[in-house]
């Protein structure tokens, strides 16, 4: 049980002493504020009610009860009818005993839920992008705190292999490629199929402009351009399996699946299972006529399908067209249901899609729910602001992108160039110059990314990401890769009895932060945001640094002095490294 849980059924129990009630509210306990004293505050004002004293009064009855019955409550101070309470520093020199001892501290080891999380679902017509890279760091470090807070956790993607942005890749190769592949011409193979999605736009702008200088309108000539409606043809000839077409499908995926197979590689990022659209959209299709007969769409004119949702404030929505094809509504629906057929067992489904598609997810969500899935109301979306640059937003069809293994090749790179301007890496191998520069640049990345709210847009500044100081990655690597040093200096951790009385009011203060780690963890994977972890961890380091400025390590007076703050800062270090890890970042042992 963590000091907060004791303090509140502590203040519980006195309730009932004092006024014989056992009915009270939730108990509003916060950490003090630093211009108090103590080191926790308890609002007295929603238990007058049952005090039926003014606020004072009800703080120090409480507060004198809990001074005298909880040993580790030493003194009490009211502040306008807030009772702040000082923990004593026998209590927190026992919790640093109990943090030092604990096999993973921080995590539970085993909640009894299943969460399947969501995240990448790439198209396979061009390369993953920066915002790719916001998707999978945050999809993925999620995962790793929901594994940390006992869930056990499956993370997977839909694969988007299907639909007219593929066919327009397809027929630009098919028309413009004269056979090329990644293999002749030595580019990646996701990076192969974009570049003919750029050129089918380039093309297809041309035609346009033909198009309005024959006389028609702007309006007509996208619709009528030659070379989207040959994409239009090509689809359909697609869902019909026509096997020319379908092979070229075939082939130009795989060409993607092994580029983005690279790149999730260098991103540090997995997946247990994949689904894939041509597939799921299927299911879709079957789901939408069983819905159809049960009166929960409607059919119009045309033949299209929709979904009447204005009673629940929306608006009609498609769900097959006309021709019969399939739009991403349907294949989200097939792909929903069929993921809680492959795995019973998942409490809830959490989907890592940016914030442009917060409509679209709140009517799948009520679709599956009218279909009659109750799981559907565990159904969640993490909802996550897109990352701007300084040039303005990204294109994918005009080649404007920012590509994602371009970016985290320059951040290794800008990694490397600042070990070797600060003369960190004189004394390493070539080969640890680059483990260190790729894990650096990396990390700088993965952090910067990580540390902003998920639900905020973000302008990433690559520069700014890979400083040594401030709120940065670099900062806290650098950080734990002292810690290291001072551990090997020590000749390893070597534990010692420590009285209470001895200790100093940073090292209390450190003891109180690691105490925190457990809730932080706890909160981040019930907010899904990894920026609890990220600020936590920068504000921990920060703590250390203050630490180790004012209170050297090493003191020949004084060995169990020493061997105490030797052992604190391992603690630290433990921290860091886990906390780091829940973040996707790696952290080095020299720097």
């Amino acid at each position: 049980m963590n000091i907060e849980n004791k303090i509140t059924e502590y203040v519980a129990q006195v309730l009932v002493r004092l006024f014989g009630e056992q009915d009270f509210p939730e108990m509003q306990l916060q950490k003090t504020r630093k211009e108090f004293t103590g080191d926790y505050t308890l609002n007295v004002f929603p238990l007058l009610k049952i005090t039926r004293k003014n606020p004072m009064e009800t703080a120090g009855m409480i507060g004198e009860e809990m001074v005298k019955t909880v040993d580790f409550i030493e003194s009490y101070e009211i502040v306008k009818g807030f009772l702040n309470l000082k923990i004593t520093d026998a209590y927190w020199l026992d919790a640093f005993k109990e943090i030092s001892s604990t096999e993973n501290f921080g995590f539970v080891k085993d909640s009894g839920k299943t969460v399947m999380v969501e995240y990448s679902s790439p198209n396979t017509n061009k390369p993953l992008h920066l915002g790719h890279l916001r998707n999978n760091f945050l999809g993925y470090s999620v995962a790793e705190i929901l594994k940390a807070n006992g869930h056990k956790v499956i993370k997977t993607q839909i694969i988007n292999d299907r639909g007219i942005h593929i066919c327009k890749s397809m027929l630009a190769w098919q028309l413009f490629g004269d056979g090329e592949t990644p293999e002749s011409s030595g580019i990646k193979g996701d990076h192969l199929v974009g570049k003919y999605y750029v050129k089918f736009d380039q093309e297809y702008k041309k035609e346009i402009a033909d198009q309005m200088a024959a006389g028609k309108t702007e309006e007509e000539a996208k619709k009528e351009a030659p070379i989207l409606l040959s994409a239009q043809a090509m689809l359909k000839q697609w869902e019909a399996k026509e096997p020319e077409v379908y092979a070229l499908w075939e082939k130009m995926n795989q060409w993607c699946y092994d580029g983005f197979g690279t790149t999730y590689k260098s991103m540090g990022v997995d997946f247990d299972t994949l689904y894939y659209e041509s597939e799921t959209y299927l299911y879709g299709k079957d789901f939408v006529s069983e819905g159809l007969e049960k009166g929960v769409f409607y059919k119009k004119e045309d033949g299209s399908v929709w979904i009447d949702l204005t009673e629940d404030g929306l608006d009609h929505k498609l769900v097959l067209r006309s021709d019969g094809t399939a739009v991403y509504m349907t294949q989200d629906i097939g792909t929903a249901i069929q993921r809680y057929k492959d795995y019973p067992d998942i409490n809830q489904l959490i989907y890592t899609v940016g914030n442009e598609q917060d409509y679209h997810f709140k009517v799948l969500f009520l679709i599956l729910n009218k279909l009659g899935f109750e799981w559907a109301k565990e159904c969640y979306h993490l909802s996550y602001g897109m990352v701007e640059l300084p040039h303005g937003k990204m294109k994918s069809r005009e080649g404007t992108v920012v590509d994602a293994d371009d970016l985290m090749q320059g951040m290794v790179d800008d990694a490397q160039k600042a070990s070797e301007l600060h003369g960190h890496v004189s004394d390493q191998t070539e080969e640890e110059q680059a483990a260190l520069a790729d894990m650096v640049g990396k990390g700088a990345l993965k952090y910067f990314i990580l540390k902003v709210d998920p639900k905020k847009k973000m302008m990433f500044d690559p520069s700014a990401s890979i400083d040594l100081n401030g709120n940065t990655g670099p900062f806290i690597q650098y950080a734990h890769a002292r810690i290291q040093s001072i551990i090997r200096r020590a000749e390893g951790v070597h534990p010692v009895t420590m009285e209470a009385s001895e200790l100093s009011d940073k090292e209390l203060e450190l003891i109180k932060m690691l105490n925190d780690y457990p809730t932080i963890v706890k909160e981040a994977g019930l907010n899904f945001s990894p920026a609890n972890i990220a600020n936590y961890v920068y504000d921990l380091v920060k703590q250390y640094n203050s630490f180790y400025q004012s209170s050297p390590i090493f003191n020949d007076e004084n060995e169990a002095q020493t061997q105490f703050r030797v052992s604190l800062s391992a603690e630290v270090g433990k921290v860091i490294k886990s906390g780091m890890r829940l973040l996707g970042v790696q952290v080095p042992n020299r720097m």
